[in-house]
Order: structure tokens, then sequence, then C-alpha cells
């Protein structure tokens, strides 16, 4: 009898120390052996400098599947790698392995942005809808007054019917919050410098004037150098009394030193789940204003959520193995204006 022949590409896992054992589950590990020709258990943590088994799966692999903590893909890492023509994403951004040595040599990209978007978008709904509700500062006045209150005369300027909340970025996660909106009596605003039509239902505006009208403004935008401290002080100076910053991109696109005068004051209120620096200071008024809910950067795919990264980076390597185009690629001119 004649071998048969195996035509499924070869494959490797490219990403940082204990980032598989979290994306995966055993029903993942075995799609990803039946749709390739891979070892599901080795996982590369250093293209740089790799070892034995690694160097000979790097040198066969058509396709790297990476996620958080992969090796820069620099030149030197891809002369080791001739056969490669696909790198396959289990995450967001591409921005820090994928190098220009990738885009000089035709290797195609994509990415499980989208299915990271998603829960990004739900904790902004969520963040939306409570800050409408004043449920941040009810549950800590309730929690510290322990007694019956006239909280039917407090909340005049409360409530979700026909608050106006501006959204800034048309961003994979800006676009799905917009579409989350939509079911909820809401006014919905949107500032994209990119954007020349806007969603049905929505009103495009500038900047100033999403501030200046908006009860929530939730910032969505990549972090870029045009976009570095986009919420400044006149922004912030523009909202309008007992309005709420929701971030969840990025801490740099916010110029802290002049939110925090309004927040201490009281005036305004935040969402942080990200801030610049990215932890903050330890004697930071961040932890302890009460109208400030502020998270560690837990808005975007955490424990079973990864689990939708990988259904959808495995979609992609099936898509390749039937020589279809990726549904998400990413291309080299994308990444001047997205993250």
């Amino acid at each position: 009898m004649q071998p048969t022949t195996d035509s499924r590409p070869s494959l490797l896992l490219a990403m940082g120390p204990g980032i598989a054992e979290r994306l995966f589950t055993g029903a993942h590990r075995d799609r990803l052996a039946a749709l390739t020709r891979t070892d599901p258990h080795l996982v590369a943590h250093d293209l740089a400098a790799p070892g034995p088994r690694v160097a000979d799966a790097l040198a066969e692999a058509e396709i790297l599947f990476t996620c958080w903590g992969a090796t820069p893909l620099t030149a030197e890492v891809l002369a080791r790698a001739p056969r490669l023509t696909s790198v396959v994403h289990a995450a967001g951004s591409v921005k820090h392995h994928v190098t220009d040595a990738c885009w000089e040599r035709g290797i195609t990209v994509a990415s499980a942005a989208a299915a990271n978007a998603l829960p990004v978008a739900e904790y902004t709904l969520a963040a939306i809808l409570f800050a409408g509700k004043r449920v941040l500062r009810s549950a800590r006045q309730y929690a510290e007054l322990r007694t019956e209150q006239p909280w039917a005369d407090e909340s005049a300027a409360w409530g979700n019917y026909r608050r106006t909340v501006g959204i800034v970025g048309a961003s994979r996660i800006g676009r799905r919050v917009l579409d989350l909106l939509r079911p909820f009596d809401l006014e919905v605003l949107l500032y994209d410098p990119y954007l020349t039509a806007p969603p049905p239902g929505v009103e495009l505006v500038g900047l100033d004037e999403l501030c200046a009208r908006s009860s929530i403004v939730s910032v969505h935008a990549p972090r870029l150098p045009t976009t570095y401290r986009m919420i400044g002080a006149a922004q912030l100076a523009a909202m309008p009394d007992g309005a709420t910053l929701v971030n969840t991109s990025r801490g740099s696109l916010v110029d802290e030193d002049a939110l925090l005068p309004h927040l201490v004051s009281g005036r305004l209120h935040a969402v942080l789940d990200v801030t610049d620096p990215e932890l903050p200071a330890p004697d930071s008024p961040l932890y302890t204003l009460p109208n400030v809910l502020l998270t560690p950067h837990v808005a975007g795919s955490l424990g079973n959520e990864l689990h939708r990264m990988a259904d959808h980076a495995l979609e992609e390597v099936a898509r390749y193995g039937r020589g279809e185009p990726f549904l998400e690629e990413i291309r080299a001119a994308d990444l001047t204006r997205s993250a």
C-alpha cells in the first residue's frame, strides 16, 4: 500500500508561559490536533532562542498560533521559519509580535479581536446602565447609612430613559457597544474622525460637542500617537455636572491629572478599568473616592471567556486548511488606526 499524504497544515503554538493552559480546553486541543499536524501540548515560549524541539517545529510550521506573550516575529525569527505563511492570534492586538518583517514577507495575519471585543462591550454596557441609575453612589450610601432614605427625593436626575451617551471611537469594541445599546431608550452620540456616516439611530458629532452633551462618555479609541490624552482638560471641563466617564480602552487616552480634580470635588464620576500608569500609585485617590469604580483591567477576556477566543482562532485555522481566506484578516494598513 502506498502511504497516504497528510495534507493538514503544520502548526506551532507560540505564547507566554501558562497562557495555553488557560486558553484551551481538552476539546480545543483535540480539535487543533484534528485540523493540523501539530503537537497540541508543545508551546513555544521563546522563538528567539528556541530549544531543539521548538526549533524543529518552527522550521516546519506553516501557521503560528499565537496569544499573549508571543515572541516578536523579527527577521531573525522568521529566518528560522522558512515555511511560515500565516499567523493566527487568539487575542486582540497583534502589534506586540507582528513586525514589519512579517508584512514584508507577505505573511497573512488573523486575530480574535472580535471575540475579545464582546466582553469589553458587555462590561461597558453594564457600566453605562449602572451609571445612569447611580448604582455605585446609592449602594455606598445605603451601606454607610443603613437606614430608610428618601431615595425618590434624591433620584430626580437618575435613570436611563433618553439619557445621552457618548461613544468615543467606532472601533471593534465601540461598534459592539453601539450594537448592545440599541434596545435601550438612549440618545447615542458618536465621535470618530474616520467615520463619514453614523450607524442608524446614532448621531455623529465632534469630540467637544459629544463631551458637552453626554451624561456618560465611554472611551473606545485605540492607543495611537494622535489619541494620547484625547480626553483632556477642555473635554473634561465641558462634561455636565454629575456626568460619568467610562474608560475601558487605554489609560493614556485620558489626562488623569486633569480628571482628578473633577473626581475629588465630586463634580464627575468615573468607571476606570484602565489607568496610566496601569497600576495607580498606592496613595492614588482613585482607590478610595466614592464616585469612582476602579477595576484592574478585567473588562477584556478572562476565565471562560478565553475559550471564545480559542474557538474564534480555531475557526480561522479551519478556514486556512480549507483554502479559504481568513474571516478576520489584519492588514498592515489597519494598524495605523487600530489597537
